[in-house]
């Protein structure tokens, strides 16, 4: 476990990099002098409740431009966040940020549909992007808006905050090190329940999908780095509607498994209709977990030998200055590049795949 900011450090620099690397946590590295300017892109719930006030604690990036839809909004983002009107823009006149010398990253906040435009439309304008996950709606638009930013010599990264969170971070620890041998077994598992039936989680025209492409994306990424090896078959379920009219566009519930080459199986399942919210191992020797796995806050690990005790950080802070200090010092950030965005999605087609043909599908990541 982690007992201190340092060893903290130490951990993440031995994982190494590649696709299923840990980062270095920015939070934690001394201040540089410069700091990039990022401006968020789409000014819902997520964006005003966590990634805004996450950046009034990162050390290397800073919140210095807003892009809505909605120019009630902006008087109060203004006040808060003293964003000058020079920064601030609409959908319209979005690629005017070009121009904008204040701004070195977009983070796109929008629903899932409009990710690959913005990402291309941004690095166009010659921004970094940090994309939301899921990065698209599909295979063939993630590897557009990775070939975008490769051209405009850009970062892409992808919204996956839990590669920099200590508590996942020592979920590795257990699973690379072997701590109780070799994992076996994954479960892992991640739902809510929807309440408006009219926001767009539920019009498969902005979101894709269901609970998959939302939450369940989640407990892909979990399996993935937890077993640090790519599946090579899936097989998946849906589960009949409960409520057939509120889920008319998309899945309410489902389950799949993905099958590994060393031999390892997981169970996952993604729902709109309860919470569950789970990452377990199952290993040769015994077993570690983590409780309330995905969420931003309230992570508890425990293993067969009694409960750990690591101290939590702001994970939204922590990913923003990962990715800052990987543009800062011209480093790909691979744990959480467009290539690592990719790999979910084509795990993400496989589900859907397996689930309209019954069929076990092999999958090529």
């Amino acid at each position: 476990m982690f007992h201190s900011r340092r060893k903290f450090l130490q951990y993440s620099a031995y994982m190494g990099a590649g696709a299923l690397a840990m980062p270095l946590a920015g939070m934690a590295f001394p201040s540089q002098q410069k700091k990039l300017g990022i401006a968020l892109v789409g000014l819902g719930g997520y964006a005003t409740n966590q990634l805004a006030p996450a950046l009034m604690q990162t050390q290397h990036i800073e919140l210095r431009g807003i892009v809505t839809g909605t120019p009630s909004k902006i008087p109060q983002w203004q006040e808060k966040y003293k964003i000058p009107e020079k920064n601030i823009y609409n959908y319209g006149n979005f690629d005017e940020i070009a121009d904008n010398k204040d701004i070195d990253v977009v983070y796109i906040v929008l629903p899932n549909s409009m990710h690959a435009e913005y990402t291309i439309r941004g690095a166009k304008a010659g921004k970094h992007v940090i994309c939301e996950k899921p990065m698209s709606v599909s295979v063939k638009e993630g590897e557009e808006m990775i070939a975008a930013c490769k051209k405009a010599g850009k970062q892409l990264a992808i919204g996956y905050r839990l590669h920099y969170d200590p508590f996942h971070l020592e979920f590795i620890r257990h699973s690379r090190e072997q701590v109780f041998g070799k994992v076996l077994a994954v479960e892992a598992s991640d739902g809510f329940r929807a309440g408006d039936p009219n926001q767009w989680r539920l019009k498969k025209a902005l979101s894709g999908g269901g609970p998959l492409m939302d939450v369940g994306i989640y407990a892909i990424q979990g399996t993935r780095y937890t077993i640090g090896e790519e599946p090579i078959a899936v097989t998946a379920q849906e589960f009949p509607k409960t409520m057939p009219e509120k889920f008319k566009d998309v899945e309410e519930s489902l389950a799949w498994q993905l099958y590994f080459p060393g031999g390892a199986v997981s169970n996952s399942f993604s729902t709109y209709t309860t919470n569950v919210n789970r990452l377990f191992a199952g290993a040769e020797k015994g077993w570690f977990e983590i409780n309330n796995a995905f969420g931003y806050s309230g992570q508890q690990m425990r293993t067969n030998k009694g409960p750990l005790q690591i101290t939590p950080i702001n994970q939204q802070a922590a990913h923003m200055d990962g990715v800052a200090l990987s543009i800062l010092q011209n480093k790909p950030a691979n744990n959480v590049s467009g290539e690592e965005g990719l790999r979910d999605m084509k795990v993400i087609e496989g589900i859907y795949e397996a689930i309209a043909s019954g069929k076990k599908v092999d999958l090529k990541i």
